[in-house]
């Protein structure tokens, strides 16, 4: 089999002529290594109020995260209302972190925001008309259903995994996500990594954070309609 027929379509994206390019700004590593170094997960914070303007700032830098395929399968919710940030602070268990902190932010991993966003790159290419490759197109139109699609009750996903059991024998495939709870660590990855980006966001501008898992899960899957969200 020649090279050309062994490519994938993420060889052909990256090696279109239309691929986009742009240069890498100048960094002071020293200021970045400062605000890695600085960035501690702070228990107990003063009444220092945090700029509604830096929080903005710092929540769309969250956003800016990278994730798999563009699909920003993540909801921020910043809660704002002060008797939804008392009971959000009663699901943290009353955590000091949580009783004297500021401000307040959900970070809500969406597994089943994948077919929305494909949409949305769709129409963002759209605009775009002839400026966007093929090859990205298809990526979106064909690869991405194909790699994020379970299917009713999960069928498609059961039919992949058999799929993949065969063709991964002697051809490196990938295997996941073949299933709900696949796509759910999927989406649990990519908010992690906005999550990283808002407390490095926020130790940069002057802020610290803390970081915790709520352990209430079920009364906090109700805990909804908040003032601010940023997807």
């Amino acid at each position: 089999m020649s090279k050309s027929k062994n490519k994938s379509i993420l060889n052909k994206l990256f090696e279109s002529k239309n691929t986009h390019k742009e240069e890498a700004p100048e960094i002071n590593k020293e200021e970045f290594i400062k605000v890695l170094k600085s960035r501690r997960s702070v228990r107990i914070y003063n009444d220092e109020p945090v700029l509604e303007k830096d929080m903005k700032e710092c929540l769309e830098l969250a956003l800016l995260a990278p994730n798999s395929s563009n699909l920003q399968p993540w909801e921020f919710y910043w809660v704002r209302n002060l008797d939804k940030k008392k009971k959000l602070v009663e699901y943290c268990l009353n955590q000091p972190a949580a009783q004297t902190a500021q401000e307040l932010v959900v970070c809500v991993a969406r597994h089943d925001f994948w077919k929305i966003n494909a949409q949305r790159m769709l129409s963002i290419f759209k605009e775009k008309e002839n400026k966007v490759p093929k090859s990205a197109l298809t990526y979106y139109k064909k690869i991405v259903p194909l790699a994020y699609n379970q299917g009713p009750l999960g069928i498609y996903g059961i039919i992949k995994k058999i799929i993949v059991l065969f063709r991964g024998i002697n051809t490196p495939t990938p295997r996941e996500p073949s299933n709900t709870n696949d796509m759910k660590i999927w989406a649990h990855k990519s908010t992690a990594l906005a999550c990283e980006n808002l407390m490095l966001s926020l130790r940069a501008y002057g802020y610290d954070s803390c970081p915790w898992k709520v352990l209430i899960q079920r009364e906090l899957k109700n805990f909804s309609n908040c003032q601010e969200k940023h997807k």
